[in-house]
């Protein structure tokens, strides 16, 4: 009888097929890579479990060869993708692609023979495709040398240096001709998607990527090879650091010795979800750190995710310095495909407690005996990817915590609403920290009123200006935070009176001074500046509004002479070293003044800083989004929380047009739990979330489809009957805030209800109705962090 198994497939179509195990093979089990014949090509699958049966009416094929001589998932793991799968209404290979780097994905591979002691003549190198022509006896023989260990995996040179990734060398403004098109939007290109490996390049640009990145690299504007963000965590050349020291040593509070003994009986209680909620500056990565210890002298690994790679960074540091012997591992989505293989396939290997540092795509890797799951700054919207496939890092950390009766600790000054109404209502546990560590006090939040202030370039209120002044004059350092990057966010022509807006989304074009372009912040479109207007050929045009790039630029201008400000913001910061090198001299006072955006507002701990300012509070508090005074209320008191980690009493000044919102009275006294108890009573009205379970469903074609209105139309009948009957709340279609977005136009639909396996019955009635796959896209967000 043919042992049967169901292999998935981690490229599309995302399927689970049924392969016959060969003969020759050693036993199967779930998790397991292996290389299978689909169609005319060969392609990579994971093992999910066995068969029953073959299907009616086809002929089984064989499998060609195992990629690994031990599985690289374990059963858990494959239950927690299948489960994940089901929940996100996609084929389980869509997660394990999510999962796996881009190496261990392709099926292009060459396995390397040992010289050995034979009487078969077997070649030094194979491809998959040799493998299934070869004799049986020829067969036999190369899978003794693989379970030997004298077999080697290697992916095609080909392949290989289409990995390889293009870093800018330098920020613009490059030392290329003005009329080198090709040049100037590769440069573009990678300064607004980051680097990218050669084969993406060649994918989104055209087959001239590589002669045009090989002149670049000539002048030394763009690099090859490996990412530099792979050493960012790293102290000196070997990537260590010094042991702990005395200056690690430390005494618990009596709130944070409450704190861990209560993670303590979670832990023994058989895991689960435990938040933190501790003040900024409280000590909360202490706790982290003490939880660890005592998880890994149970013999159990530990991963600790921050929101950002920069905090990250620091995590690692700092987890080196405290367990100097412990197997640590660092991984995120700027280090280089090879690094993040080696890492993913040590994991798979490990038998003993690990400490795994890293971001979001951390929780995918395959971490023996897991113990403890950590979500630093639980409430950011990081932890959410959008693109690809919309999850959340907190569902996935509360799943796999759960199969493995881990401790899941969520950590944050500013919980999400739906975690703190379940810590309120018993169903997690919670340990407060009202007191920061130390003789650090928490600073006074004070409200400049600037309704008078009207355009122009006046940015700052004449009392705003005067405390920057005030505190760099003696020495302070100084946190000025404008939540919009650029110079200004808006084009005037004079002549038409109209303002540079994006043919393919719709929405005003960025101006950029220091790259002289105006910028879409959705697609990366760009034109040089000086430009012609597309209305009526004028070139008379002026910025409206500020971003960071002009907010500094006034401060440069206005502080004393001699004054360093630096910005940190997406812009100044693509490539990911340079955040580092931005961070690192604010760190040792090399600048006074830091301008920039949220990024500055997550976790960074700069004793120096005695005065945070926001130039604009009001920024995102009405839009149309059910989150916005969530979200605006967590990062002004994040921000805040950067003043007065030192020795000397912060300040925070916090700028609006709109000094009567209730919000302000929260934000001034750090009242978290006044802000909660008012936004809950809100969303209970409206049946927002916790209040039921909301998903948001998208809807897209391509502007010039002239079907999709009619489409639009369809699927509205089809949620609103199938709706009804299912008891759900439907609220659309209708024109997304953001109406079209890279040339394709956007309906959103809101589903409320109170079950999710609702929601998902009526999405799958919805997308059996599309008429036209090709051209129109329809997802499924469950409990969607934007509406726009």
């Amino acid at each position: 009888m043919a042992d049967l198994w169901q292999v998935t497939l981690v490229s599309p179509p995302y399927e689970a097929w049924t392969y016959e195990r060969p003969s020759f093979f050693p036993d199967l089990s779930a998790g397991q890579r292996v290389i299978i014949p689909f169609g005319k090509s060969h392609r990579v699958g994971i093992i999910v479990g066995p068969a029953e049966q073959a299907p009616e009416g086809v002929a089984v094929k064989p499998m060609i060869w195992p990629l690994e001589r031990t599985k690289l998932f374990s059963e858990e793991y494959v239950d927690m993708a299948v489960n994940l799968a089901a929940r996100q209404m996609v084929n389980v290979g869509r997660i394990f692609e999510i999962a796996l780097p881009r190496g261990l994905r392709t099926a292009a591979v060459t396995f390397r023979v040992d010289k050995h002691m034979s009487d078969r003549k077997l070649p030094g190198s194979v491809r998959p495709a040799e493998i299934g022509r070869f004799e049986e006896a020829d067969q036999i023989a190369l899978m003794d040398l693989w379970l030997a260990g004298r077999m080697r995996v290697r992916v095609n040179a080909k392949r290989e240096a289409e990995e390889r990734f293009v870093s800018l060398e330098s920020d613009p403004p490059w030392a290329v001709r003005p009329n080198a098109k090709r040049q100037l939007r590769l440069l573009e290109y990678l300064l607004e998607h980051g680097p990218q490996s050669l084969y993406s390049l060649r994918y989104a640009l055209g087959d001239w990527t590589a002669a045009t990145v090989a002149k670049l690299e000539g002048v030394s504007i763009v690099r090859t090879g490996e990412l530099t963000a792979d050493t960012l965590a790293e102290v000196d050349e070997a990537g260590s650091v010094a042991p702990c020291g005395d200056e690690c040593e430390y005494t618990l509070t009596d709130e944070q010795q409450a704190a861990m003994e209560a993670m303590t009986v979670t832990m023994e209680n058989g895991g689960g979800p435990h938040l933190v909620h501790g003040v900024t500056g409280s000590g909360k990565t202490v706790l982290y750190l003490e939880m660890a210890r005592k998880c890994l002298t149970n013999g159990r690994s530990v991963m600790l995710l921050a929101p950002e790679v920069a905090l990250a960074c620091q995590l690692y540091r700092t987890v080196k310095e405290r367990f100097p012997t412990a197997q640590t591992f660092f991984y995120h989505g700027y280090q280089s495909p090879k690094k993040r293989e080696r890492t993913f396939k040590g994991l798979s290997c490990e038998a003993g407690p690990v400490i795994v540092v890293g971001t979001r795509s951390s929780l995918f890797l395959p971490v023996p005996t897991l113990g403890m799951i950590v979500l630093d700054e639980e409430h950011d919207e990081s932890y959410k990817q959008e693109e690809r496939l919309a999850y959340h890092a907190k569902e996935v950390a509360w799943f796999r915590a759960g199969l493995s009766k881990a401790l899941l600790l969520l950590g944050s000054a500013t919980p999400d609403v739906k975690t703190f109404q379940a810590a309120k209502q018993g169903i997690i546990a919670m340990s407060a920290l009202k007191e920061r560590v130390g003789d650090s006090e928490l600073p006074s939040v004070e409200l400049v009123d600037i309704t008078d202030m009207k355009g122009g370039s006046k940015l700052l209120a004449p009392a705003t200006e005067e405390a920057i002044r005030e505190t760099v004059e003696v020495g302070g350092q100084v946190i000025v935070m404008l939540n919009r990057r650029g110079y200004a966010p808006l084009m005037y022509c004079l002549d038409c009176t109209e303002t540079v807006r994006c043919p393919e989304c719709e929405v005003g074009m960025t101006y950029h001074k220091d790259r002289q372009r105006v910028v879409c912040h959705y697609c990366g479109l760009t034109y040089s500046y000086p430009l012609t207007c597309k209305k009526c050929g004028g070139t008379s045009f002026v910025p409206m509004g500020e971003g960071t790039e002009r907010l500094e630029e006034v401060l440069q201008e206005h502080l004393p002479e001699g004054t360093k400000v630096l910005r940190l913001d997406r812009d100044a910061t693509r490539r990911q070293e340079r955040m580092e090198e931005i961070l690192g001299a604010f760190g040792r006072k090399e600048a006074q003044v830091l301008v920039g955006t949220q990024m500055i507002s997550k976790g960074h701990h700069f004793p120096g800083v005695t005065l945070v300012v926001v130039a604009d509070g009001d920024l995102g508090l009405n839009l149309p989004d059910y989150r916005s005074t969530e979200r605006t209320f967590q990062l002004l008191v994040q921000v805040a929380g950067r003043a007065g980690r030192g020795d000397n009493p912060g300040k925070v000044l916090i700028q609006t047009r709109n000094p009567g919102h209730p919000i302000w009275t929260e934000v001034v006294a750090g009242d978290y739990a006044g802000f909660f108890e008012r936004e809950i009573s809100r969303r209970s009205m409206f049946k927002y979330p916790p209040f039921s379970r909301m998903a948001l469903v998208r809807i897209s074609f391509p502007a010039q489809y002239q079907d999709g209105p009619a489409a639009v139309s369809l699927f509205a009948q089809v949620l609103h009957e199938h709706g009804r009957k299912l008891g759900i709340d439907v609220l659309g279609p209708a024109p997304a805030p953001l109406s079209m977005l890279r040339g394709r136009k956007r309906f959103n639909c809101l589903l409320k209800s109170d079950d999710w396996a609702k929601v998902r019955t009526l999405y799958g009635h919805m997308a059996a109705a599309n008429p036209n796959l090709k051209s129109v896209r329809t997802s499924l967000d469950l409990d969607p962090l934007t509406t726009l």
